[in-house]
């Protein structure tokens, strides 16, 4: 395979015990905000398995709350391969991987591993300009961003309860796919702990300590509205992903007040209640006003400004991960039916969100997250055949 110079795919897979030893990571796979399901774990007990074939791809609402770790991969197709037949290829080997049966797990149990694969918009436009996906991003303001790091043909998102699947999972299938790819960069990340938010939902803190990720498409209707694709035939069960990665500067914020802070997001850091009141769950009142005639919730506060009404777009399936490498920072990825759903919440975020002021993105990425698969229908058939 080729791939980046300080990523050898064959060289990885032989050394993975070394990597083993290296990987501390603690990130989640499902949305920030989760209700427990027959899927998670108690304490201390084996996680449940995570089916790998349906409807949908796993790792996006399943499993229920999030695992811990999470590493993304992100690599460019060879111009002369199919990306039909490699898909297929991934499938059933995520298929063998995530049953315990593949023997490149080296004996490690796969528990609650998922494995989710998307395609970039410039293999998405091989099968049709005008599907979901074939859009890039604009480029944004506070971007620091390599040629590397932008972009991308595939993107294999893993995510497991046990941080040593992580390079074991990735060097397999970089190993399968071959000459037929070349990594571009690659990041692990670590979950904060969930905290309820009422309503039976739980959420994550982000590397800044407030609870992250709180709205989004919680019920089977909302996600049906704004996270899956419903077609064309290609792509419906779907969705499309957004993967930007950011340097938070960490102790200007740290210098700020509580008070300062809270003024930031629009929420309180202890529990996430709205500055407006409430609870967590019931979303801030953003209407609400002091005697004097001031927003309870500021005007540049980050809820206000990406609130999707106020956008006026549909809601986005949102999870922050910590990072330590290659700077102190967070993995944001979000989930949505509709490129113009983050596009345009990040466009009215940058006329006057406190928020970005902390933050400076150094990658950047979209993918059509492929429909589910299953023995009888291949990854990624529908699009490519």
């Amino acid at each position: 395979m080729r791939r980046a110079d300080h990523h050898p795919s064959r060289r990885t897979f032989l050394d993975v015990t070394g990597a083993m030893m290296a990987a501390g990571l603690t990130a989640g796979c499902t949305s920030d905000s989760a209700r427990p399901g027959r899927h998670a774990p108690a304490a201390g007990a084996t996680p449940m398995p995570v089916p790998a074939t349906g409807r949908h791809q796993a790792g996006i609402t399943l499993p229920q709350p999030a695992q811990p770790n999470l590493l993304a991969v992100v690599a460019d197709l060879d111009p002369t391969a199919a990306p039909g037949p490699l898909l297929a290829e991934l499938g059933q080997a995520v298929r063998a991987l995530t049953a315990g049966t593949d023997t490149r797990l080296l004996g490690l149990p796969p528990g609650d591993l998922t494995v989710t694969v998307g395609v970039g918009p410039r293999l998405v436009r091989t099968a049709g300009a005008s599907l979901p996906g074939a859009a890039d991003l604009p480029r944004f303001s506070r971007e620091r961003i390599a040629p590397h790091a932008r972009g991308g043909d595939l993107l294999i998102q893993i995510c497991a309860s046990d941080a040593l699947l992580l390079p074991v999972v990735a060097a397999a299938l970089l190993d399968h796919a071959g000459d037929r790819v070349r990594e571009r960069w690659r990041q692990s990340a670590r979950r904060g702990a969930n905290v309820s938010v009422g309503d039976g939902l739980t959420a994550p803190r982000n590397p800044l300590g407030f609870i992250d990720g709180i709205v989004g498409p919680h019920t089977a209707a909302e996600q049906e509205r704004d996270l899956w694709l419903a077609g064309p035939p290609s792509v419906a069960g779907g969705t499309l992903a957004v993967l930007r990665r950011m340097e938070l500067d960490l102790p200007r914020f740290a210098a700020l007040s509580v008070a300062e802070q809270e003024a930031v997001f629009g929420r309180r850091r202890a529990s996430g209640v709205p500055l407006s009141g409430g609870t967590a769950a019931s979303g801030p009142a953003l209407g609400a006003k002091t005697p004097d005639g001031r927003y309870l919730v500021p005007a540049d506060a980050h809820v206000r400004r990406a609130h999707a009404t106020v956008v006026g777009v549909g809601l986005m399936l949102r999870r922050s991960y910590s990072t330590d490498q290659p700077a102190p920072g967070l993995l944001f990825i979000s989930f949505q039916n509709d490129l113009r759903t983050f596009t345009a919440t990040l466009t009215h975020m940058e006329t006057s969100d406190a928020l970005l002021s902390f933050t400076t993105t150094t990658a950047s990425a979209t993918f059509l997250i492929l429909p589910g698969f299953d023995r009888q229908r291949p990854l990624g058939s529908q699009l490519f055949g």
